[in-house]
Parts: structure tokens; C-alpha cells; sequence
């Protein structure tokens, strides 16, 4: 008999699987594979943090899929290769995964739909991790947003809310012989000389147990104080979602939902005002992988380009390894970093501090701090880290002001009152001398000044965004 095959890639789940769901409606045995691909052409290696992730989300679903009867095969190498073997291997008459929107990735997922149609095999993909499919989320000339308010209000003004997250199956038919599979600790994705993740486990429950124990506890506990609080990083008022998002342990449309559902059911304007800024946020990862469609290189050009002719400085080894390691004397920025060493996480407002003072106090090019944030952050996607380093720029979509520098000393004073964030990260930071905390790197006023002479060279040059890529 043959067998349908689903091709997981950042859908680490069961339930609002659509892949999943497909392939046991359709009765036959189920074949269940994960790819580690890091080799095909254009594909991105992953960072140290999201490969930490994976192994555990990996081994959450692989608990998953055998409580429900069936087995999570693990293989390595060029997808479109190994999805070959496995055709032959297990007589695949169905090939189906949810989609991804990368170029690089969309490429692959048309060959390979191609190769299994041609020979025979009902091959689908489903729409799974976003809300809105970017392609069909217009502006009135009918071309792609670049703009946050108007994108979202056309995605919340639709006729129809997303759809409603669909059930777990309850079973999994498996093959009469599975076919082989990877050892999941043969592929050495966790650290070892030294582990720099041994605190991680400590702050995160990984898989889609944990994704949804996060859903409930922001719902019950931090949703009330959301709008205000979360620009307050010393206070846990987030939902710490961002993940299991980026593996997709949870879904958008499960994120909505129960939402939706618990606004239903605990009427207020207070609630009202924090669901309606959660769900925003939201939004702005719908946004950010709308971006990531139209402009592919979003993490390599510059969206506008007038910043290609930016007086990008050579970022100093001593100053760059100071940044990364929470060193640079400035306390909100080293303690933003220190939390990233430590949790493989930063809070949002600090990530955006702390990007500010590495681009316009140090003038490093932005593309040198995403591609650490890439490496260093447990939740780094292709589209969100790319966008906001970006907008912190000013090169990116919605930048403005793009010359804005923020003050992490006064930013501190403001959302940081009592120093608990401070404390927390830094210890008694309040007495350098004692403490031996550094001094600082840099003059803050006087790099400033130094940005935004370098901001008034872009003036006379005509504001350019990049055509998008004509879509397929």
C-alpha cells in the first residue's frame, strides 16, 4: 500500500497541522519527515540559539507523533534529494507540506511540487504559518504594502477573521516498516565545549505543550497590563511567544483565536484595548514576512536605497566583541546583551536600543548586527529579524523617522525606573568602580552628533525602494 508523506520544515506541531491533517484524511499509512538542510543553495544556515531550539522541538514532536501511533523521520542533506529516496523508499502516492516564503524556499517547494506531480503523487502545500498569504494582500494600485497601518487595517478589515485553527488527529496510521532515520543527538545541534545554552532550559519549556502553557499564562496573567507594560522589560508583561512562533509549535491562527476567545469572555475596554494590541503585534510579523515575499534580499539590501550610500564605518574587532559581550560601559545596552547570552532572548524595547547604539552610535552596518542576532536569538526568522534591524536603521519599510537615535541612558531612566532590568543583568552596575563595570566606549552625545551628520548626506539623494519581486 503506499503511503502519504508529510514534509515538516517550521511547523513543529500536531494540532492546526494542515500537512498533517491532509495527509491522515486521506487514509493511507503516514510517513512523517523533518530535513535538516543546510546545504541547498540559498538556503540559510541556522544560527547556534534556533539550532538549540530545534533539537528540543524535535524531540517534543517526536513524543508527539509517537503517542499518536507513528514516528518523526529524521534526515539530512538537500531536501529535494532526500524527498526523492523517500518516494521510492516508501512508495509515496501523496506529498504534502505547509508553505514557507523565502525565495529560496518557495524555489525548492515548486521543484519539488513539480517532481511529485510528474511522477504521479498528489503533492499539496497548505497554508499554515501566516494569517494572510502575502500575495493577496493588496494596495489600491495593487501593489505590495510598505507601510504597517494601511497593511494591517486591509488584513483586520476582511470580510472573513482567519480561519479557525483545525483539530489534531487523534491517530496516525504508520507504515508497516518505517523508513530509516537520523539519530536527532547525531546531529550535534546543542552545544558542547563550552555550553553557553546550560541556562536555557531554566527559562524555556520548548514544544508545543510549552507554546500553548505560554499562550495561557499571557492570556490569564499579563494580557491585562500588555499595552503599557511591554515596553517595560524589568516587568514580564509578554507573551514570549515569538519561539515557538518562529518553529511553529503554535500557530497564528490558534494565537487569534483563543485571543478572540478570551476577549469573548472577559468583556471590558481594558481588554479590548491590550487584545487589540497583542493581536497588532501580530501583525507586525504578518508584515514583516509580507516584506520578506516581495524582497527576498531583505536581510543582505538595503530596502532604500539611499542607505547604499551610507558612510558605514569598519566596525573594530575590540569595539564589536565589547557589544556582543555586554561590555560597551553603556548599562541598558550591556544588559540587553548579557540577557541574550544568558536566555538566548532580549526584550523588545531593549533589542531596539541595543540595535540603535551598535548602527548610529557606533555607525556599524546593520547587516553585521543581524547576523549576530541571527546566531544568538532562540526566536532569530528570516523575516522578523531582517525587518526590525532594518527599521532600526532607517533603511527599512515604515523607518521614521530614519534618523532617530535612541538614548539608552534616558531610555533606561523610562522604562526601567527602579534599574530592576539593570540589576537583574548587571548586579550593582550603580558603582563601577567596585563592581568593575567598564567605562564607556563611546561619547554618547558626541557619536550622536556624528550619526546624524552622517543621516544629512542621504538628503540629497532621491529616497529609492527596491521593485519587488514579480510574484510566481
Amino acid at each position: 500500500m503506499s503511503t502519504s508523506l508529510v514534509w515538516l520544515r517550521d511547523d513543529l506541531r500536531v494540532a492546526d497541522n494542515p500537512a498533517l491533517l491532509a495527509a491522515v484524511d486521506r487514509g493511507e499509512p503516514v510517513v512523517v519527515v523533518f530535513i535538516l538542510d543546510e546545504v541547498s543553495e540559498g538556503i540559510r544556515p541556522l544560527g547556534g540559539a534556533t539550532k538549540w531550539w530545534l533539537h528540543h522541538s524535535l524531540a517534543a514532536m517526536q513524543d508527539k507523533l509517537h503517542r499518536l501511533g507513528g514516528e518523526l523521520i529524521l534526515r539530512q542533506g538537500k531536501a529535494p534529494d532526500v524527498l526523492r529516496a523517500l518516494i521510492r523508499e516508501t512508495d509515496a502516492g501523496a506529498l504534502y507540506w505547509n508553505r514557507r516564503y523565502g525565495k529560496p524556499e518557495r524555489d525548492m517547494d515548486a521543484a519539488v511540487k513539480e517532481y511529485a506531480k510528474a511522477s504521479g503523487l498528489d503533492a499539496q502545500s497548505f497554508q499554515a504559518n501566516l494569517l494572510f498569504e502575502p500575495w493577496t494582500v493588496r494596495t489600491g494600485n495593487n501593489t505590495p504594502y510598505t507601510v504597517f497601518t494601511p497593511f494591517w487595517k486591509s488584513c483586520i478589515n476582511r470580510p472573513t477573521p482567519p480561519r479557525l485553527p483545525l483539530p489534531a488527529p487523534t491517530k496516525l496510521r504508520a507504515p508497516t516498516a518505517q523508513p530509516e532515520s537520523d539519530n536527532l543527538e547525531y546531529w550535534n545541534l546543542l552545544p558542547t565545549h563550552p555550553d553557553w545554552a546550560l541556562a536555557f532550559p531554566h527559562r524555556w519549556t520548548v514544544g508545543e505543550n510549552g507554546a500553548h502553557a505560554a499562550l495561557e499564562l499571557f492570556l490569564t496573567t499579563r494580557l491585562t497590563r500588555y499595552a503599557k507594560g511591554r515596553d517595560f522589560p524589568a516587568e514580564y508583561s509578554t507573551s514570549e511567544l515569538s519561539p515557538h512562533l518562529r518553529w511553529g509549535e503554535i500557530s497564528p491562527f490558534q494565537v487569534w483565536h483563543a485571543t478572540d476567545h478570551y476577549r469573548r469572555e472577559h468583556p471590558s475596554a481594558e481588554i479590548n484595548t491590550n487584545a487589540a494590541k497583542f493581536i497588532a503585534e501580530l501583525g507586525w510579523r504578518e508584515f514583516s514576512y509580507h516584506l520578506l515575499y516581495h524582497w527576498p534580499d531583505l536581510a543582505t539590501v538595503n530596502f532604500d536605497g539611499r542607505f547604499n550610500h551610507f558612510p558605514w564605518g569598519e566596525a573594530d574587532p575590540e569595539i564589536l566583541d565589547a557589544w556582543q559581550q555586554g561590555r560597551t560601559g553603556i548599562p541598558m545596552v550591556d544588559a540587553g546583551m548579557r540577557e541574550l547570552w544568558q536566555t538566548g532572548y532580549m526584550h523588545n524595547r531593549v533589542r531596539m536600543i541595543a540595535a540603535s547604539f551598535l548602527i548610529k552610535n557606533l555607525l556599524v552596518d546593520w547587516r553585521i548586527g543581524e547576523a549576530w542576532f541571527w546566531d544568538t536569538l532562540v526566536d532569530a526568522d528570516p523575516a522578523s529579524n531582517a525587518a526590525s534591524w532594518q527599521w532600526v536603521a532607517g533603511s527599512g519599510a515604515d523607518a521614521a523617522p530614519y534618523f532617530r537615535v535612541f538614548n539608552p541612558l534616558l531610555q533606561a531612566e523610562k522604562f526601567d525606573p527602579k534599574h530592576d532590568y539593570l540589576q537583574r543583568y548587571l548586579g550593582d552596575y550603580e558603582h563601577p568602580l567596585l563592581s568593575g563595570y567598564p567605562m564607556p566606549i563611546i561619547d554618547l552625545l558626541a557619536s550622536r552628533n556624528r550619526a546624524l551628520e552622517a543621516f544629512k548626506t542621504l538628503g540629497d539623494i532621491p529616497r529609492s525602494i527596491r521593485p519587488p519581486v514579480v510574484d510566481h
